[in-house]
């Protein structure tokens, strides 16, 4: 068998492609679907709290707009600006709040983007929905990023 064909064969099954650290690779997409579909292929326990993340998410914002950009969930208000993504990495999960930094607390993490924080989430961390929700809630009220 050719290599080419095998190569291809071997990355045409219905299971998409992890990239470097188990980040899912999914085609860009706008609403829900792209955004389950990338839940759903987040590698082991990184899938629960995928799925409780992105219930917490609607639950804080019932008319959130989704969407999957560079492989990763992006939230926010339809035709205005995104409020936060997650991504996966080897041992945690990623959520950006792209106004982080005007978020109260301030999350834990800087960025190179000076309004930008994050929250590492780790397979046995204890998360406190109520802080999570206050930072969703927040996050929805602050001007987005448009991208």
């Amino acid at each position: 068998m050719p290599k080419g064909k095998k190569k291809a064969d071997r990355n045409s099954g219905s299971e998409p492609k992890l990239l470097s650290g188990g980040n899912p690779q999914i085609p860009k997409g706008e609403g829900d679907e792209p955004v389950q579909a990338y839940i759903a292929a987040m590698p082991g326990w990184k899938r629960s709290l995928g799925e409780r993340l992105d219930g917490l998410i609607v639950r804080a914002v019932p008319d959130v707009h989704k969407a999957v950009k560079w492989n990763q969930p992006f939230y926010g208000h339809e035709g205005q600006s995104w409020f936060l993504a997650f991504r996966c990495y080897t041992k945690y999960v990623q959520l950006g709040f792209f106004r982080g930094a005007s978020l109260d607390p301030v999350p834990p993490k800087a960025s190179s983007y000076p309004d930008r924080r994050y929250l590492d989430i780790y397979e046995d961390d204890d998360l406190d929905e109520g802080q999570l929700v206050a930072w969703i809630e927040q996050a929805s009220n602050l001007p987005g990023e448009k991208m």
